[in-house]
């Protein structure tokens, strides 16, 4: 079972002490494991502290990771302790999504446990099993283990039933029964009991079904293929030559976060990490918005990883061809669900205790006007890109089409805005912006498809559009555009001005618009989204991707020497694996917010392909 160990992301070596069964989880530093079906958080003690089943949005199985503040006996997850552990160390085998944890005792010796979830071809497909493997290796001494296996149902609130066999035991829960597939003896698994490991043993946690063939083999091969798989696909990213381990890391990640049963991409893995301290600003991210979903596919695509793209075209037709008078909603369920509602689930005690937990998010009530050009813009490539399956063809366009009209007839009417106000509507400028993209893109399409006189349609629109947005957000007082029409204030958002193409990045009165945010909302090094009161008072956290969208602007505009000194302080920040939630503390850079966030796994790839030296300039 032994595979090379070459390290990815940020590998070190933690002095720990030797935590207390259930011991409090203290902060994000963990591992995602996942296969497109389902995803698990791992910290760095190797105990799995958060998985949803049967898909990301499912009941979590493993959920004390929201439940830390209702003490030691409490389950919820799936833990692999090393009597006397003193040290921990956490890395990716490299180039792919398998996570290894080294524990080391007092004495000396150390136990490597490698998880990851199968995934790899077979039969002509995709093979990805709702399946968690973990591989226990005495790589040095003979370590003392305890192994607690303590899954929860019904967000918490239900302990299962627990049968047993000669080498498997039943986890039965309401709707769902798991069954572990072990080596270990049954009876120390389900007595708790330390035990010494003098030699390789395995544990499949997964359905209740019967093996078809041996355990050790099965495993073996399973990690062999999973290994082969995401070696094979980051081998054919397009990669720059700077900042390649990072890339790559958010790369898998931002795959992982792909439910390639329907193609819809979550935003999140977790619900209801909060963004900052002390606050109830905690959501459930584990749903398709299609403004997040856009930002991935256009990063994955500048690596060359269309086949997202292909998958996520899918949802998004679906979800098209089956609107309400042409009105998309943000956010969708990842099986094209349009209710989300938002409920408070009381068995779960919250991040760090901070209540209350959410499941749902009722942002799917919300109007909000930029989703119409994130479709667009999310497919537009598919009408260019002669190396996908089933390029879009002119029966796509006149689809998208429906989508445009939406987006014109609502670029000047008020909206929650992409940052979901609940309780404010303004006509916002980065609103009205993706709706000039939607229309822009579209001309551009036509043309493509030697459609000219949905062409110049399509260009009208967009210029009547364009005009609007020029005179209505510019502020002649400050003397910058503003992040609604005829307002005063400033956000982040204004910054993708120049990313979707609306203006010339050394526009002078971009410029001042961007020397103005800066001004207003930069924070040492990183970026909040406004300061401006919302319905929850003052933010106290930096967004991630507005610092991201900062560094970008910056190269736009040819300031590539403070890019990168930014783009280097983000990295900075990341946990010891290279990921990244949704917020940070600008003063601590402790991460807050969901994990691990798409968005700010986007900011690393275009940053790192806006700033990276040519490969032209080495070989």
């Amino acid at each position: 079972m032994n595979d090379d160990v070459p390290m990815a992301g940020l590998p070190r070596d933690a002095d720990l002490l030797m935590p207390k069964s259930g011991a409090v989880v203290g902060d994000l530093n963990l591992g995602v494991i996942g296969n497109c079906s389902f995803s698990a958080l791992v910290d760095e003690r190797a105990r799995i502290v958060w998985s949803c089943l049967p898909r990301f949005d499912g009941d979590p199985v493993f959920c004390s990771l929201l439940n830390n503040g209702r003490g030691d006996e409490d389950g919820g997850y799936f833990e692999i302790a090393v009597e006397g552990q003193v040290k921990s160390r956490q890395f990716y085998l490299d180039n792919t999504a398998v996570l290894v944890t080294e524990l080391e005792d007092a004495n000396g010796s150390i136990l490597r446990v490698t998880d990851f979830a199968p995934r790899f071809s077979n039969m002509w497909r995709v093979f990805r099993p709702l399946m968690i493997i973990r591989h226990l290796d005495p790589v040095v001494g003979k370590p003392r283990v305890c192994i607690r296996l303590r899954p929860k149902f019904d967000h918490g609130a239900h302990t299962p039933a627990i049968t047993r066999g000669s080498n498997h035991i039943r986890y039965i829960g309401p709707d769902v029964t798991l069954r572990l597939n072990t080596n270990v003896p049954i009876a120390y698994v389900l007595g708790e009991q330390p035990f010494l490991l003098d030699r390789p043993m395995d544990m499949m946690l997964g359905p209740d079904e019967s093996l078809a063939s041996p355990l050790v083999e099965t495993c073996r091969d399973f990690q062999k293929n999973t290994i082969h798989y995401w070696r094979d696909w980051v081998r054919h990213l397009a990669i720059p030559l700077e900042w390649q381990d990072a890339v790559i890391r958010a790369a898998i990640t931002l795959h992982l976060c792909l439910y390639e049963e329907t193609g819809a991409i979550v935003a999140a893995m977790t619900t209801s990490i909060p963004e900052a301290e002390g606050t109830e600003r905690n959501w459930d991210y584990r749903f398709c918005w299609l403004r997040d979903a856009y930002f991935v596919v256009m990063a994955l695509n500048r690596l060359g990883a269309v086949d997202i793209m292909e998958n996520y075209l899918r949802y998004v037709s679906n979800l098209v061809t089956d609107t309400d008078g042409g009105h998309l909603q943000p956010v969708y369920g990842i099986a094209l669900e349009h209710e989300l509602t938002e409920r408070i689930v009381d068995s779960l005690a919250g991040y760090r205790g901070h209540a209350p937990v959410r499941v749902g998010n009722q942002a799917y009530e919300h109007l909000q006007h930029d989703v119409y050009g994130n479709v667009v813009l999310a497919a537009t490539q598919a009408f260019f890109d002669k190396r996908l399956f089933r390029p879009a063809d002119a029966g796509d366009f006149h689809t998208l089409e429906k989508v445009g009209e939406r987006a014109f007839a609502l670029h000047d009417q008020p909206d929650a805005g992409m940052w979901e106000l609940r309780t404010k509507a303004k006509v916002h400028t980065s609103s009205s912006i993706m709706c000039w993209a939607a229309c822009d893109r579209l001309a551009k399409i036509a043309a493509h498809l030697g459609f000219k006189d949905r062409a110049r349609e399509w260009r009208a629109k967009a210029d009547k559009v364009h005009g609007t947005i020029l005179r209505r957000a510019w502020s002649e007082d400050r003397g910058i555009f503003v992040e609604s029409f005829e307002g005063t204030e400033l956000d982040a958002s204004l910054l993708l001005m120049a990313e979707v193409g609306f203006i010339d990045p050394k526009d002078p009165k971009f410029a001042a618009t961007v020397d103005a945010v800066a001004d207003t909302l930069l924070r040492g090094t990183n970026m909040f989204r406004y300061v401006a009161p919302d319905d929850f008072g003052e933010p106290h956290n930096a967004f991630n991707i507005c610092t991201f969208w900062y560094i970008e602007t910056l190269a736009h505009m040819g300031r590539a020497s403070e890019a990168r000194k930014l783009f280097e302080a983000m990295l900075a920040q990341r946990n010891h694996l290279g990921l990244l939630s949704e917020d940070l503390h600008p003063a601590t850079s402790e991460l807050w917010g969901n994990y691990p966030q798409t968005y700010s796994l986007v900011g690393i790839i275009n940053s790192a392909m806006q700033l990276s030296k040519a490969w032209e300039e080495v070989l």
